[in-house]
């Protein structure tokens, strides 16, 4: 809010004595410049809450809004304390995708869509196959569950499958296999 905007809603009396140099003049200035901040903040209020603009210290805490932290690694603090880290090991720019299609993906959670489209997302790969009802060995086995991830994400298996985990059907089991591109 300007000063002039603020020296409006004085009284009458109060708005001749806000001369240049007199008191009143100096506690103006002090008032708008507390405006100053907060306005610039609301300005931007829709880039704060859009996960694909905000800072990157604010987009786990808008992934905990969605329940996306159930997908940090856990570990340890000196303490011995358990806590979560605060992003996915793919990067930041998955976890913003992830929140910016959290409302999507919960629509198809328990589907092979949804299972498949939550790991393309949150890879950024998007070459997995799902089996349903067979073993890896080619044998039926009913409510279960093959996933072939591509081979360079061995070193996010962990991910992958607290992914899998928390996006299939309770009842069915699974099994991570990975195998190299197919061309």
């Amino acid at each position: 809010m300007k000063r002039s905007e603020i020296e409006q809603l004085l009284p009458q009396v109060f708005q001749r004595t806000a001369l240049p140099g007199s008191p009143l003049s100096g506690l103006l200035d002090v008032m708008e410049d507390l405006h100053r901040r907060p306005e610039e903040a609301l300005a931007r209020l829709d880039e704060t809450f859009d996960p694909r603009r905000t800072q990157d210290a604010f987009v786990s805490f808008l992934a905990s809004w969605v329940d996306l932290d159930r997908l940090f690694e856990p570990r340890t603090t000196r303490s011995g304390e358990a806590q979560r880290s605060q992003v996915l090991p793919t990067g930041i720019g998955r976890l913003r995708e992830l929140t910016a299609n959290a409302a999507q993906l919960s629509r198809w959670r328990g589907t092979a869509h949804g299972l498949q489209r939550f790991l393309q997302i949150a890879t950024g790969e998007s070459a997995f196959r799902l089996v349903e009802n067979q073993t890896a060995d080619g044998k039926p086995r009913l409510y279960h569950l093959l996933v072939y991830a591509p081979e360079n994400l061995q070193p996010h298996a962990a991910l992958v499958d607290r992914i899998i985990v928390s996006e299939k059907p309770a009842h069915v089991t699974h099994e991570l296999i990975f195998e190299p591109l197919r061309v």
